[in-house]
């Protein structure tokens, strides 16, 4: 065998071994922390019925299965074991580290009427306007009349007759 006499240049600065080992492990630590970091997408995840607050803040207590239907759409939960009761759940997760929304109405019927309702995390429309700002009063605006004038009894003939002409 012939063996060169000139020095390879790979053998001029020898890496000890243990080096190599821990280039190796710090290597490896910061692909497990980069890994590990939240480097991966995170898809939004939705689901149930997204309530717009003007819909939720229509709800009256006296309106009939359709027309909540109508309004709100078909509940998430229908329960099986009380139909007088009607769920509309919502849950959005963003990303990893955002807290998830949470919504929850629950409508309840008493003779296909609604009872009751319990809104848990639901925004209600603002009445304030659009804008989010509320509307200025006019300081000399006389006060509104009521949208419904008030029922007139007529007088009872009884009270007719015990009051003198003139």
């Amino acid at each position: 065998m012939v063996q060169s006499s000139l020095p390879s240049p790979l053998r001029k600065f020898p890496i000890p071994r243990g080096a190599i080992r821990a280039l190796a492990a710090a290597g490896l630590a910061v692909l497990l922390a980069v890994g590990a970091s939240g480097c991966v997408y995170r898809m939004t995840v939705q689901q149930g019925n997204f309530l717009d607050p003007k819909q939720v803040s229509q709800l009256q207590v006296g309106m009939t299965r359709s027309q909540v239907r109508f309004l709100l759409g078909t509940p998430m939960l229908p329960d099986a074991f009380d139909r007088d009761r009607w769920d509309y759940l919502y849950y959005e997760k963003i990303g990893r580290l955002k807290k998830p929304d949470q919504r929850r109405l629950t409508v309840f019927f008493d003779a296909d009427k609604v009872q009751r309702f319990e809104n848990v995390g639901t925004p209600l429309a603002d009445a304030s306007g659009p804008a989010g700002t509320a509307p200025a009063a006019l300081p000399d605006a006389p006060p509104r009349e009521p949208a419904i004038p008030p029922a007139v009894t007529p007088p009872s003939p009884s009270t007719e007759a015990a009051s003198p002409a003139t």
